[in-house]
């Protein structure tokens, strides 16, 4: 089957992409990594020896970099419906953290402790249908909220990435009574034609 133009511009612009090169030289397994990078430049969400929760973690790009930055006496506990290998100090959780065993085998993770930071890179499966995938991605990104809630350590950080669309609106809306400052990111690292942008609550009220 020949590819559609939309499909060899994204094969091209992929190929020639700066972080998707770049990203074989760090060690990194996703182009994302750079995206959570310069948002924790810009907002220092990070920090040794914190505890931080990354949710639709597959295939650990952000995972990484979390563990990373959080060093050795950090930790990071990950989870996602797909399988996602090792990352050095990161313990993962595979399944639907939306179902009660998986959330808590989570919770076991945290071993009663609250994470300070929440991350989620989260996206649907696309059907190319913009209202199914828009209803799709918000779902998820409530999800990831709705996680913070219940477990976000009072005073911490939440930064999930959201489709502008149909629920955007309401969406920011909605995290800015759980959040005292809520900010819009666009890193460089995502793609200029992308609908993506990346929400960042600071300052969980609990």
């Amino acid at each position: 089957m020949a590819r559609s133009k939309s499909s060899n511009r994204w094969l091209e612009e992929h190929v020639n992409d700066f972080y998707v090169k770049q990203k074989k030289n760090d060690g990194y397994r996703s182009r994302a990594s750079y995206k959570l990078l310069e948002i924790n430049e810009k907002d220092k969400l990070m920090y040794p020896g914190m505890l931080v929760m990354d949710l639709g973690s597959a295939p650990g790009g952000w995972s990484q970099v979390a563990s990373k930055l959080v060093g050795v006496k950090g930790r990071v506990v990950a989870s996602d419906i797909l399988p996602m290998d090792t990352v050095e100090h990161v313990d993962f959780i595979q399944g639907d953290f939306t179902e009660e065993a998986v959330f808590q085998q989570i919770l076991e993770a945290l071993n009663g402790a609250h994470p300070e930071l929440i991350i989620s890179d989260m996206s649907p499966n696309i059907s190319g249908v913009d209202a199914v995938d828009q209803a799709a991605s918000m779902y998820l990104v409530e999800l990831a909220l709705d996680m913070a809630r219940q477990v976000l350590k009072p005073g911490g950080n939440f930064v999930a990435k959201v489709f502008h669309g149909e629920g955007y609106d309401a969406y920011v809306k909605d995290l800015r009574t759980s959040f005292d400052k809520v900010v819009i990111r666009k890193p460089d690292a995502s793609r200029a034609r992308s609908r993506e942008v990346y929400v960042v609550g600071k300052g969980f009220k609990g």
